[in-house]
C-alpha cells in the first residue's frame, strides 16, 4: 500500500517519542511519498531543536541524512500548489499540511500524519476523511 508521509511522520524516524515505532513500521510496510518540502519541513524542525539547545547540529545533520535516506518518493512542490491552496482554504488549514494532502489525492493513497489538528480538520471534511489516517 502508498502512503503519502508528512514531517510530523518523518521526524518519528530519528526521534524516539510516542508514534515512534508506528512511524518506522511505515518505511518497513508501505511504500511512501511525500512532496519534496518534506525535507526542509525536518530540516527547520531540526533546527529549532539545535536553537533550543535539545540537539547538537552534529545529531541534528545526520537525523536529516537518515530522513534523506529513508526511500521515499518525492512529488515536486509545484505540481500540487494549487490543489493544496484549495484543500487549506475549504478546511482552514496551512497550505503546507494540505500540499500533503494534495500529492494524496494524486497518487490515490492515504496521508498518515502525526498532527493531530490537521486530522482533526481533514477528518471532519466529508470528500476528505476518508484520504487521511492518524499515525497510531
Amino acid at each position: 500500500m502508498t502512503a503519502v508521509v508528512d514531517a510530523s511522520v518523518a521526524i518519528k524516524w530519528v526521534f524516539e517519542e510516542e508514534g515512534s515505532g508506528a512511524a518506522r513500521r511505515l518505511v518497513l510496510d508501505e511504500l511512501l511519498v511525500a512532496p519534496d518540502l518534506l525535507f526542509v519541513e525536518c530540516a527547520n524542525v531540526l533546527r529549532c531543536k539545535v536553537r533550543e539547545r535539545a540537539l547538537p547540529p552534529e545529531q541534528a545533520r545526520q537525523a536529516l541524512l537518515t530522513i534523506d535516506a529513508t526511500p521515499i518518493r518525492t512529488a515536486t512542490t509545484r505540481r500540487h500548489a494549487s490543489a493544496a491552496y484549495a484543500i487549506a482554504v475549504e478546511i482552514g488549514s496551512s497550505a503546507y499540511d494540505a500540499l500533503y494532502l494534495a500529492v494524496a489525492l494524486a497518487e490515490r493513497a492515504q496521508m498518515v500524519t502525526a498532527d493531530v489538528r490537521f486530522a482533526r480538520l481533514a477528518m471532519a471534511h466529508p470528500i476528505y476523511a476518508d484520504w487521511v489516517r492518524p499515525l497510531g
